[in-house]
């Protein structure tokens, strides 16, 4: 299974159990619940004759060096990173190592915990600093309120949505021992900081005073020496975890009279949770630790020893106090876990973007008419896909490349389309008849998460007009492309492109946009119609340009003396659009699919749609290979100039044939090649998704 989770305890940290510090038992507390412990590794640096206290412990051995092992020693989880790349990397303690993963760009989510106070770390001592840190986190814990409280100190703020708290917890006993022993104890730091000199001296007066009672003090400090001595006070230099926490349920009274700030207090949670009750002087976070009753007003040694006669003298206060702390734990391990594990779930969860009942998301880059006041929306490819898409209950944006295109900003279309990703997070970014964004775009795209593909309507085959400028803009940046879906059947293309990416586009219908049944109309008196143009963009007709498909219909023309053309797009006869197109096609029985260039394989005009669509009997050059989806009962098929005539001639007065045919076509084109279906082969190719229906033109 795949480790999706690093965990980088600090370097000096001893994750052993003999030896482990505050960071090594909140990491261990929460590995030994947590449901993602097996996909996490945990990180360190341990001497190799210490035992980890997890199995998922991943050692970072140092070799030795002058340089510093802090940055050796983040180098080397680094160099870990690249080969798993993980979904989280949580981080304690270290903002230099948080510093180290911001600047090499890691594409982790990132976590950090502050165990200790943030302006006095290195990394992050500075507002500077600080702001780094919040910009460049996705989650920060503090161990207490106190922590948050300085970190945001200097700021212009006091929080921030990714800064929470998060307590230190435990398991509660299952037990209160009662049979407490009449005991003392002291654990930690055996220094002033911790208030050590002021309970050495408070402690030696009761032991004087009760000589049944007895204290312990387990800890060790090599830099202050006390010698405090009685026959009634032992003295351990450092005990295993497990060993405190006996020693703090066997215990009557614990005491932890810190004169610096604790970031937390842990010592003061585990003797309380222990029952034992708990004396605590009030700075940093140690009032948090849980509900206390015996905090010191004032921090002398006097008012130690003064709480502790009061306590020894009145048994049943101390019972009561002992109950309370045992009974009312306050951090408990369960609702850490359970936190921060819902915290990490939320932060892989990769498909946050798709609803299981619904389809995925999709960002078309296309043209969709704006330009050109809608005057296309029948022939119009993108708007057929996009209405096709959101039918397979997909969500669509739609965006038109082309206002960039006219105002020479292509800078600025690259930024929009990475702001509209890191906004909608789209699955799949769907290029329509383009291939504009830059490589570097591409890139950042995909790295996002976005499968990429490109649809196209032009000619990318031999024979047909500029099919080597169609080309090359498709072959662009091929290798950041996922998938593509072109007009011409793959079989026919020469490319740079795998053949494994390439699919065959059909020319899709719409049931809001082929709406009509010619065939049920009475009034035509025109035998053949074809539309011809100089670009559906342009409009309208050039000057001085020469189409071969004239050539093809002055033969057909001088071929058919009995036939009654309605041929736009010649002699002068201005294009028709839209709804000016329907009305020219109503008045005729029969229309021509030709399209520039040499016939190729599944390749054809997008008028295709219009007219067969629309219920009108469609002719197409049988070396298109048309015959694979449709019968001569629903299209008809010719060879050249000459045949087609024949053919025209053969069928133009047999209305009722004329009819039927045009009627199966319509039922059939719609049965195979409506949006609804082409739309769904586009999701399935790109995504690997569950194919609804069936794709006849797909092997």
């Amino acid at each position: 299974m795949k480790k999706k989770i690093a965990i980088v305890l600090p370097y000096k940290e001893i994750f052993s159990k003999n030896h482990a510090g505050a960071a090594s038992i909140w990491v261990k507390d929460y590995n030994d619940l947590s449901k993602l412990s097996n996909n996490t590794i945990i990180y360190g640096n341990l001497n190799k004759k210490l035992k980890p206290i997890t199995k998922n412990f991943k050692n970072l051995r140092l070799k030795p060096s002058v340089f510093s092992k802090n940055k050796i020693y983040i180098n080397a989880f680094y160099k870990d990173y690249l080969q798993n790349n993980f979904d989280i990397i949580e981080i304690h303690n270290r903002p230099e190592y948080l510093n180290f993963l911001i600047n090499k760009k890691v594409n982790s989510k990132i976590i950090f915990f502050f165990h200790n106070n943030p302006k006095e770390i290195r990394g992050s001592k500075t507002t500077s600093e600080r702001m780094v840190i919040l910009n460049h986190t996705h989650k920060i814990f503090f161990v207490s309120k106190w922590t948050m409280s300085k970190f945001f100190e200097d700021l212009p703020f006091k929080s921030k949505a990714n800064c929470e708290i998060l307590y230190p917890a435990i398991k509660k006993p299952v037990t209160f021992n009662k049979r407490k022993k009449k005991q003392i104890v002291f654990t930690g730091k055996l220094n002033s900081s911790k208030g050590f000199d002021l309970f050495g001296q408070a402690v030696l007066k009761i032991l004087e005073k009760f000589p049944d009672w007895k204290a312990v003090i387990a800890g060790n400090e090599p830099r202050e020496k006390y010698n405090f001595s009685h026959k009634n006070l032992k003295v351990f230099k450092w005990m295993p975890h497990q060993k405190i926490l006996d020693l703090y349920s066997e215990s009557s009274i614990s005491v932890v009279p810190s004169k610096w700030e604790e970031p937390f207090g842990r010592t003061s949670m585990e003797s309380a949770a222990n029952g034992c009750a708990t004396i605590t002087s009030s700075r940093g976070g140690l009032p948090e630790t849980f509900n206390n009753d015996l905090i010191l007003k004032n921090l002398t040694s006097n008012q130690i020893y003064l709480l502790l006669k009061k306590l020894i003298t009145n048994p049943k206060l101390l019972k009561k106090i002992q109950l309370k702390n045992f009974n009312n734990l306050v951090h408990k391990i369960e609702n850490l876990v359970n936190y921060l594990d819902s915290v990490k779930f939320n932060l892989m969860d990769k498909n946050i973007n798709i609803s299981k009942n619904l389809g995925p998301k999709i960002l078309h880059i296309s043209n969709f008419n704006e330009k050109n006041n809608q005057r296309l929306f029948n022939i119009s490819i993108a708007s057929k896909l996009s209405n096709g898409f959101i039918r397979n209950n997909c969500d669509v944006i739609n965006f038109s490349y082309r206002n960039y295109l006219s105002q020479k900003v292509f800078p600025k279309l690259d930024r929009d389309i990475l702001e509209i990703n890191n906004n909608y997070k789209p699955d799949i970014i769907l290029l329509g008849h383009n291939n504009v964004l830059q490589k570097n775009t591409l890139f950042q795209l995909k790295k996002k998460g976005a499968k990429i593909s490109l649809w196209y309507e032009d000619h990318v085959a031999d024979y047909g007009p500029n099919w080597r400028n169609n080309l090359s803009l498709i072959e662009k940046n091929n290798d950041l492309i996922d998938t593509y879906f072109i007009t011409t059947h793959p079989d026919v293309i020469k490319t740079t492109i795998n053949k494994g990416k390439l699919n065959f586009l059909p020319i899709p219908v719409d049931k809001n946009i082929e709406t009509l049944s010619i065939y049920k109309h009475k009034h035509r008196y025109k035998d053949l119609f074809f539309a011809l143009s100089h670009g559906v963009n342009f409009g309208g007709l050039r000057q001085n340009t020469l189409d071969e498909r004239e050539k093809f219909l002055k033969n057909l023309v001088k071929l058919g003396k009995n036939i009654n053309f309605h041929v736009l797009g010649i002699n002068n006869d201005k294009p028709k659009w839209n709804y000016d197109l329907y009305k020219e096609m109503m008045i005729c029985k029969m229309s021509l699919n030709l399209s520039r260039g040499k016939p190729l394989k599944y390749a054809s005009s997008n008028r295709i749609a219009s007219y067969i669509g629309n219920g009108i009997l469609t002719f197409i050059d049988e070396k298109t290979k048309y015959y694979d989806f449709f019968s001569e009962k629903e299209m008809l098929f010719y060879k050249n100039e000459k045949d087609l005539s024949e053919q025209i001639n053969d069928i133009k007065n047999d209305i009722n044939r004329i009819n039927k045919i045009s009627a199966n076509g319509k039922k059939r084109y719609f049965e195979i090649f409506n949006n609804l279906i082409i739309s769904d082969s586009i999701i399935h190719k790109t995504l690997g998704s569950t194919q609804k229906y069936k794709y006849v033109w797909s092997k």
